[in-house]
């Protein structure tokens, strides 16, 4: 497989236009109502879009991002942008990280290092991973796929000869958001490379068949999935869309910075351990960066529509169906799904259950030293 170096360049035409596009905002009004009861607070917008455009410094990020390991290959006939961050130690283990929506692979900058060189934060060297960090087909420089039906089964494939064509024919995989769906299909596809999965997420598509053989859905169980439908009602209309109507969408969020960063924002902190106050946990040029990512790349249509791939091939396993590799979950109290053991344990072995102190949907950059001991520990078994 051919590995070339990877660095972004955003052209200054570019930057020019995402400013006057920022600065020339057509805003909405609206009837009073509490902050953040509808959806995104206008007020916070405003003063993030006025930053955007006159205080954030793109250049400054990139050069961040650039001193990443950033590089692109050919896997399965599809062109991927990867992060590869070798480990630094006796022998690292491989690990292939996978973000989700709306993230990128910069949310795992502060987790690789620590993954990376765990010496670096008085970790032990005999911990450490080479830690790949592939961007998602259609999420910032990973081209969308040429041809429709490429769900996280998909993804999962390109993932395996991603790492093969690095030279690890056996690896682990971790993830949460999107990313949980492509570790729990390399588990489920690729047991024979994959060695176990950490996730911090339960994807919304998985599925157990429960059979006439099978324990019933205890009180626990049932508790979970009357949680999921009424977040779904009340939270879950971004999915909905994304799943159903995703290039609708996508006119709207490609032509609108302002637009953009409502709809992305907006998750950030209903999902995030903030209480309330998204710059409790994340810096503004942390936010600024993510969305410039997709401002710049203009990948907004073609990362919503792999939520459009994964409802035609959702997670769902038969009755008796088993998967072999064994799960490692970390669960975060902010979590926005809480799933019992048991329903995971319907198809897979759960060797590893942590519940977190604090920490939320994203978790690599809300709590990254938690989340890297946890996978350190959980992949120990195979060094």
């Amino acid at each position: 497989m051919k590995i070339e170096p990877f660095e972004i360049a955003v052209s200054d035409d570019a930057i020019d236009d995402l400013q006057w596009r920022l600065r020339h905002t057509r805003w909405a009004s609206f009837t009073p109502h509490e902050p953040w009861r509808q959806g995104m607070d206008e007020t916070w917008l405003r003063a993030c879009v006025s930053d955007w455009a006159d205080r954030f410094d793109w250049r400054a990020a990139q050069r961040a991002l650039n001193r990443l390991p950033q590089f692109v290959a050919e896997a399965n006939g599809q062109r991927v942008h990867f992060v590869y961050r070798r480990g630094v130690g006796p022998r690292p283990y491989p690990l292939v990280i996978t973000h989700g929506w709306p993230g990128s692979f910069l949310e795992f900058r502060a987790l690789a290092e620590r993954l990376a060189d765990p010496a670096s934060f008085g970790g032990d060297p005999n911990d450490a991973f080479d830690v790949v960090i592939p961007s998602l087909p259609g999420f910032a420089f990973s081209p969308a796929p040429a041809a429709p039906g490429v769900s996280a089964w998909q993804v999962a494939d390109l993932w395996a000869a991603l790492m093969r064509g690095l030279g690890y024919e056996r690896f682990g995989a971790q993830g949460g958001d999107l990313g949980a769906a492509v570790s729990v299909a390399l588990a489920a596809r690729h047991a024979k490379h994959v060695d176990g999965i950490h996730l911090n997420f339960l994807p919304s598509s998985y599925e157990p068949a429960v059979g006439p053989n099978d324990a019933p859905i205890n009180a626990e169980e049932q508790a979970f999935l009357h949680a999921k439908a009424e977040w779904a009602a009340l939270e879950g209309a971004y999915a909905h869309m994304h799943t159903t109507k995703p290039q609708t969408l996508a006119a709207a969020l490609n032509d609108s910075p302002a637009g953009l960063a409502a709809w992305i924002a907006e998750k950030f902190r209903a999902w995030s351990d903030c209480g309330g106050d998204l710059e409790r946990r994340f810096t503004k040029d942390e936010l600024l960066t993510n969305l410039s990512l997709y401002w710049f790349t203009q990948c907004i249509g073609t990362s919503v529509q792999m939520y459009w791939e994964n409802r035609l091939q959702p997670l769902r396993f038969g009755v008796g169906e088993r998967v072999a590799p064994p799960v490692g979950f970390a669960h975060f109290p902010r979590e926005i799904s809480h799933p019992p053991r048991s329903w995971i344990e319907r198809v897979f072995t759960v060797e590893q259950w942590t519940d977190m102190p604090r920490g939320g949907h994203f978790a690599a950059l809300e709590e990254p030293a938690l989340l890297a001991a946890d996978i350190q520990r959980f992949f120990r078994r195979w060094r």
